[in-house]
């Protein structure tokens, strides 16, 4: 199977190349023409990996044993037989942990099996990833591409809009072939300087100059939603079996990527009824869900306790749209977006959306109740997915990230106190609820760096090409 542009389904790749180079030729996203249907029932008693490699071959992709390699990546995970954990917290309500790779949010998932299969497919070429990071994926990408000869990789983040956890993650790692920049703008900023870099004709030339192919690894790449989709189907699949019903999936919302893998493996035949968006204070999903619009007209950006989610521009809902109104129409509407910041769908497209979706958002407030309601440790953008729990049906709550990430928070939802000491507290937190904390958690708070200089967005360009040149 090739994978089609979203704006021009004329254009083309094979997986491998829109893997490597997911810039499409009209600025669109690499997206499937049509999804295979997954017999899924037929593997539910495979482990992960090989239930994972039997949906991966049904995309007729080839490279089955690179696939096979790549997914020995979970070995990595804290338990190797199982990168998730699927852990009962209600009658017929899931948590599916996502968090239990190395740099402890669900982004392990999909970016250590990407690392692998990044590094096979350029073994004759020198590679430069770009990521754009609100958290999360700046560490995972960093952690899985650490040390590789031939790729390097430039992470931008908002110096004010991640946790402190997350920015020592990824300074810790701000060497050799892995370089770190802070952006004093937000995340919107730093993922529309990514878009723009990665449709620079001049700045791909200059960086060939350099003997080096440009490549992205955040969910613009479709490298990162092929591995998102399974951990969805799969987890559905292990409800349905026990419930005999579909299942309904929670999922706390900002780029849309893991939203989106749960509407792809629901059209390959996982049993899913609805997939919920949660979002934050940064409702901008809840509206397009709830009103047919994308409306980004005088919206400012708010910084919330789950800023992982703090995002205006969802990227992935340009596949959605692609997935629901094909080419033609998907063009028309980011164009709206792009020119007016604003579109609005027909009726009939809004009933066909809302046939797979429903939303809500929940304020940094509510979000802080449901922590200290739980009777478990839960972080604050799982906690986003408590409002719009039915306990009457079957439910994975996606549990995208460990509490250890945003121990301020938990500090003040749990106690309604201000954050002291965060090791200290992490610690008080972790022995009050009887829970393990890994080292490389813990040791972050001795990591000492030179102060990092803050960039504006516009400056990362020239700022790459000159390590680069080092």
């Amino acid at each position: 199977m090739n994978l089609v542009e979203s704006t021009n389904v004329n254009n083309t790749a094979s997986f491998k190349q829109a893997l490597i180079n997911p810039n499409a030729l009209e600025g669109g996203l690499y997206s499937p023409l049509t999804l295979p249907f997954f017999e899924g029932e037929k593997y539910a008693d495979l482990s992960y990996k090989d239930f994972a490699l039997k949906l991966i071959e049904s995309f007729g992709f080839g490279e089955e044993e690179l696939f096979k390699k790549a997914l020995k990546s979970y070995d990595n995970f804290y338990d190797k037989n199982s990168p998730i954990a699927l852990q009962k917290i209600g009658e017929k309500t899931y948590l599916n942990e996502l968090w239990h790779g190395p740099t402890r949010a669900f982004k392990d998932m999909a970016l250590q099996p990407f690392g692998v299969l990044l590094k096979e497919f350029s073994k004759d070429k020198n590679i430069l990833i770009i990521c754009a990071t609100s958290g999360d994926t700046g560490p995972a990408t960093l952690k899985s591409f650490e040390n590789m000869k031939n790729i390097k990789v430039v992470c931008m983040y908002p110096k004010y809009g991640t946790s402190r956890v997350q920015e020592l993650q990824m300074r810790a790692l701000d060497k050799g072939n892995l370089k770190v920049f802070a952006i004093d703008e937000d995340f919107d900023a730093a993922q529309n300087t990514l878009k723009q870099m990665l449709a620079s004709k001049e700045f791909q030339e200059e960086i060939k100059t350099l003997n080096y192919e440009l490549c992205a690894a955040n969910s613009v790449n479709f490298g990162r939603i092929l591995f998102q989709i399974i951990y969805h189907y799969y987890a559905s699949l292990k409800l349905y079996k026990e419930f005999q019903e579909e299942v309904e999936i929670i999922i706390p919302s900002g780029n849309f990527g893991n939203a989106l893998g749960a509407f792809y493996a629901k059209n390959m035949g996982a049993k899913i009824s609805k997939i919920k968006i949660a979002s934050n204070a940064n409702n901008i999903l809840s509206e397009f869900f709830n009103q047919g619009v994308y409306d980004l007209r005088g919206k400012i950006l708010k910084k919330t306790i789950s800023p992982a989610m703090d995002i205006l521009i969802s990227s992935n809902i340009e596949r959605l749209l692609f997935a629901k109104f094909k080419d033609l129409r998907t063009k028309e509407l980011m164009n709206l977006l792009k020119n007016q910041k604003y579109f609005k769908l027909e009726k009939e497209e809004l009933q066909s959306l809302q046939e797979d979706f429903e939303a809500d958002f929940c304020e940094d407030e509510e979000c802080m109740q449901f922590i200290k309601q739980s009777k478990i440790l839960i972080d604050p953008h799982t906690a986003t997915c408590f409002k719009m729990l039915n306990k009457q049906k079957p439910t994975l709550i996606t549990s995208t990230a460990e509490w250890t990430k945003f121990t301020p928070s938990m500090v003040k939802a749990l106690y309604g106190r201000d954050c002291k000491d965060e090791k200290e507290d992490l610690k008080f937190i972790a022995k009050e609820f009887n829970a393990e904390v890994k080292e490389e958690i813990l040791t972050l708070f001795d990591f000492t760096s030179k102060e990092e200089k803050v960039f504006k967005a516009n400056m990362i360009k020239e700022e790459i090409l000159t390590w680069m040149r080092k």
